[in-house]
């Protein structure tokens, strides 16, 4: 019987655990605190195709961050059902022996029955979708095409009938633009089995015009859900866990909330991200990543690359947010359109 793999450890003793991998660095909507239009208009320069790393390097690379302990990828974009055939790669994955979950950050826009199907049949475990509120004059705002609230909700029930019996939606809150929906959107999930997960609004890039007054923290949202109905929390599954997660009394389910601003979890943070060009980031918030396409591309072997990335990790020591301050906020970031959040 194979021994299990030790996961390499970073310079604050964090492991390596947990791949986001952005397939694309386009998306169909234009949210104004990841894509504002006014910056991601129609004359914006997205990636050519040949410099967006193929399924098979993809492939390569989640085998190798396999062998320093990586067990969980999440897919992300951009949009990542923008990606023709994303089955496939969910599919190579999946054969991946260590890799135990393979989940998916989308806005539903295009997830059909069939999608949804073939998605699961690949090899995907888990579904997260994308969306602000149930009124489309705030939800399409938000989303910046005007895209309608039914048809993610159509999305998500795809999902329910393909098999996903639990399907996270993500609400990222921003003061007075939806906090007034957190009720409501509260509301309409409890009793369903999917987690609705209020997300504080963050300054990820540098095209959002991030302000701390427009953050909704955890505990006024916490306050604002628990005088309606009364919460508990539940205990984490483990310290990698982003959301803290309270469950209803009354047995309707549980609500996550995800504290990157008021409460930060860099602590206990396992996750690296690989950009659809091939760059490995470390943080979120970081300015730049690691370029692991060129040397893939010249040849390298996989040790090399192993190398590569193992350095990378044990030098880190990214805490973005829990040292963020004015100045801290003001300097450049990559975009979250370009490693997925």
């Amino acid at each position: 019987m194979d021994q299990p793999i030790q996961p390499i450890v970073d310079a604050l003793s964090r492991p390596l655990k947990d791949l986001r991998i952005s397939v694309t660095d386009r998306c169909n909507f234009r949210c104004t605190y990841c894509m504002p239009k006014e910056i991601f208009g129609s004359n914006y320069s997205f990636l050519p195709h040949e410099k967006i790393l193929t399924f098979e390097e993809i492939e390569r690379l989640v085998r190798i961050f396999s062998q320093l302990g990586v067990e969980k990828i999440r897919i992300t974009g951009g949009e990542p059902l923008l990606r023709k055939d994303l089955e496939e790669l969910i599919h190579k994955i999946a054969l991946v022996d260590t890799i135990r979950d393979i989940a998916l950050t989308t806005n539903a826009s295009m997830l059909t029955l069939q999608r949804a199907q073939r998605l699961q049949e690949a090899g995907l475990k888990r579904l997260t979708v994308s969306l602000d509120s149930l009124q489309d004059n705030i939800f399409g705002s938000m989303n910046g095409v005007r895209f309608p609230v039914q048809r993610v909700l159509q999305g998500i029930q795809a999902a329910k009938e393909a098999g996903f019996t639990s399907v996270k939606v993500n609400m990222v809150v921003q003061k007075g633009k939806n906090d007034n929906a957190i009720i409501e959107m509260a509301e309409y999930f409890r009793g369903t089995g999917h987690v609705l997960r209020l997300i504080e609004y963050m300054d990820v890039g540098t095209t959002n015009g991030w302000s701390l007054q427009d953050v909704v923290s955890a505990n006024e949202i916490l306050l604002k859900i628990s005088s309606r109905w009364p919460l508990e929390p539940i205990p984490a599954r483990s310290p990698n866990d982003v959301a803290k997660r309270y469950r209803y009394l009354d047995g309707e389910g549980e609500i996550g909330l995800i504290t990157s601003v008021t409460n930060p979890f860099c602590h206990g943070c396992s996750r690296a991200r690989l950009s659809s060009d091939g760059k490995v980031y470390t943080c979120l918030f970081a300015a730049d990543g690691l370029d692991i396409k060129t040397p893939m591309r010249e040849g390298a072997s996989d040790k090399e690359i192993k190398e590569i990335l193992c350095s990378l990790w044990q030098h880190r020591r990214d805490r973005y947010s829990e040292i963020r301050t004015d100045a801290t906020v003001a300097l450049p970031k990559v975009e979250m359109s370009r490693i997925g959040g």
